[in-house]
């Protein structure tokens, strides 16, 4: 059996993985957009503000790969697929599979305003992306980012960690509108203030200034920022355009069904790019399961995938933050319980429908985020006790 494998990040490299994990046998073939191999993104971060070395950048050394037999051509990405045939496309020449599995990622979302084309305007999606970042940082030391999402901040602490002057932008009325409420994001905003990086809300930007390169922003209602880099991070998109040249059904994502099959059954997918159940994710804890699921099915070990619950655990800009389920419920359908203590930059909020908690932010702590996870993900009653379920001593183990 030869399985093709397309895109090389963390949907695709785990697909690969699993596949020889449970198929000495199976002939893997990955073709990748990047001339580097698999890196998991948020060390895009940690490199970018110094405190990873190159080296560590990559998950698995040249060696593995060849270990596992799994084939990976560098720098060689699949521009078609022709699936009545079954073959792709790749560097011109055409490659024959059995199986397809399109883990081709997202892209980075460009708002339409003037100005993107200049020079110190930046993503940051790949290696390379941080190495001109870094490049620039030697001679230009005043940044703004614009987007206030888990990358934006992310992005601002590596930049403020380099040594730069860190300015964020953001078009909502408050930091992480899909992670926070009102209440949690006022003191994320201040605990980030308080690093040095100033952060600015309900700012759309309308212009990028300056003549041939960046010299600042123009937003809505003519205020103006003074800047040297923009570095704009304003989500990401599914990248389907060659499942919509090949004729796959495709909608905000490439549709899959529960079994992670394309609207052609030899032809799986997995991370970013897919929609399945009508909800793209973009989250490594959905790219990781479906990779998982989809090589099994591969394989003819049916498994269906029931979707992954939205869970976003990491640091923002040096804070521990879990936000888990539905943390926004519509006004009037669920309790929601809250525990805040400003001076020590900590809040949690629990969202319970029904006794059963649907929703949880963390800020601030480790301690209780396993616990609280599982209890959502396990839906158990917790209505005896949701009075006491924030508190810094409850025993989960009554759960």
């Amino acid at each position: 059996m030869r399985v093709v494998i397309v895109g090389n990040g963390l949907a695709g490299t785990i697909a690969a993985k699993t596949l020889r994990e449970l198929d000495a046998g199976v002939e893997i073939e990955v073709f990748a957009e990047e001339k580097y191999h698999y890196y998991p993104r948020p060390n895009l971060i940690e490199f970018l503000a110094g405190k990873l070395a190159w080296e560590k950048l990559f998950a698995f050394s040249q060696e593995w790969y060849k270990e596992q037999k799994i084939a990976v051509h560098l720098k060689k990405p699949v521009r078609k697929i022709f699936p009545d045939s079954k073959q792709v496309e790749a560097d011109g020449t055409k490659e024959r599979y059995d199986f397809l599995l399109l883990a081709s990622g997202s892209l980075c979302f460009i708002p339409p305003f003037k100005g993107a084309e200049k020079k110190g305007v930046f993503t940051l999606r790949t290696v390379d992306d941080a190495l001109r970042i870094l490049d620039q940082l030697k001679t230009r030391r005043r940044v703004v980012v614009v987007g206030g999402g888990l990358l934006g901040l992310e992005t601002a602490r590596a930049l403020r960690s380099a040594g730069a002057e860190v300015e964020v932008v953001e078009f909502f009325d408050r930091l992480l509108p899909r992670q926070l409420d009102f209440q949690g994001a006022a003191l994320l905003k201040n605990q980030i203030e308080k690093t040095g990086i100033k952060v600015h809300l309900g700012l759309a930007t309308e212009d990028i200034l300056g003549q041939d390169e960046v010299r600042g922003l123009r937003f809505k209602g003519g205020k103006e920022i003074e800047t040297d880099l923009a570095v704009i991070a304003a989500g990401v998109m599914p990248n389907i355009q060659i499942a919509k040249q090949a004729g796959l059904e495709t909608n905000r994502g490439l549709v899959v069904n529960e079994y992670l099959q394309s609207s052609r059954p030899e032809i799986f997918a997995a991370g970013d790019v897919i929609e399945h159940r009508s909800k793209v994710y973009g989250i490594i804890p959905a790219s990781f399961n479906q990779a998982r699921i989809a090589a099994r099915n591969i394989l003819g070990r049916t498994e269906e995938y029931e979707g992954t619950v939205l869970s976003n655990t990491l640091k923002v800009v040096g804070i521990d933050l879990t936000s888990v389920g539905m943390v926004n419920p519509e006004q009037g359908s669920a309790e929601e319980f809250r525990k805040e203590k400003k001076e020590e930059g900590l809040y949690k909020k629990a969202v319970i429908q029904n006794g059963i908690v649907v929703g949880a932010i963390w800020m601030g702590t480790k301690k209780g985020v396993n616990e609280i996870s599982r209890i959502i993900s396990g839906r158990i009653n917790v209505e005896r006790w949701k009075d006491s379920l924030l508190e810094d001593d409850f025993d989960f183990r009554l759960l």
